[in-house]
């Protein structure tokens, strides 16, 4: 089993727990993590720093550099933002379309979470917390895969979540972070069907084609 397929089968029993965690709990995670993002907010920095000074030297260009760059006021508006989600009604558990049928059966739709969704990003380190944030609160665990020149700034973003979501009682699987930012590793997330239920590519048309072309040449 490669790590990433490790990573697959951890977030996959994640989202069990996470799928029958009632909304308190869920709200109760999110607003953890508003809190640890204010707290590590110099941990995050010292990151970002990182990266940006990377990508200085590889010669990205200031438009790309802007969208990569954290600082206080921006991680105070991501925090703010995940407790945003945190007040939005809970998705999961809304009954809607019930009818009864000629036998007096009564059946309905009833919304439940999807399960693991994997997530291929470009380089914006609020993605990390905004689509771990919006998957929580639907009750679904999440593998996000965000680009290179922001693995620091992400990596540090989301042991700040896990630390925050196990400190309430849910699996710090619940998000999880690919640490490869090769090429081939978004290709492997790609294909990761045994354990993902849905993938969405955050980007521009090339990633878009990539994850046409590598889903056409698996075999469900």
């Amino acid at each position: 089993m490669t790590a990433l397929e490790q990573q697959g089968a951890a977030a996959r029993q994640a989202a069990r727990a996470l799928a029958i965690a009632g909304t308190n709990l869920k709200s109760q995670a999110l607003h953890a993590i508003a809190d640890a993002l204010q707290i590590h907010q110099a941990d995050i920095l010292a990151a970002n720093a990182a990266d940006c000074d990377a990508a200085r030297a590889a010669g990205i260009s200031q438009s790309l550099l802007d969208r990569l760059l954290l600082t206080p006021d921006r991680i105070a508006g991501i925090a703010k933002g995940v407790r945003e989600v945190a007040a939005l009604p809970d998705p999961i558990g809304i009954v809607k379309e019930m009818r009864t049928m000629p036998n007096g059966l009564t059946i309905g739709r009833k919304t439940v979470p999807l399960g693991v969704i994997g997530i291929i990003y470009e380089a914006r380190p609020n993605v990390t917390v905004d689509a771990a944030a919006l998957c929580l609160k639907a009750g679904n665990a999440v593998i996000l895969r965000g680009g290179k020149e922001a693995f620091r700034s992400s990596q540090a973003m989301a042991e700040c979540m896990r630390q925050a979501i196990a400190s309430v009682g849910l699996p710090a699987d619940c998000v999880s972070l690919v640490q490869d930012t090769s090429r081939e590793s978004a290709t492997a997330l790609m294909q990761l069907t045994d354990y993902l239920d849905v993938l969405i590519p955050r980007g521009g048309k090339g990633l878009i084609e990539s994850v046409v072309q590598n889903l056409s040449l698996i075999h469900i």
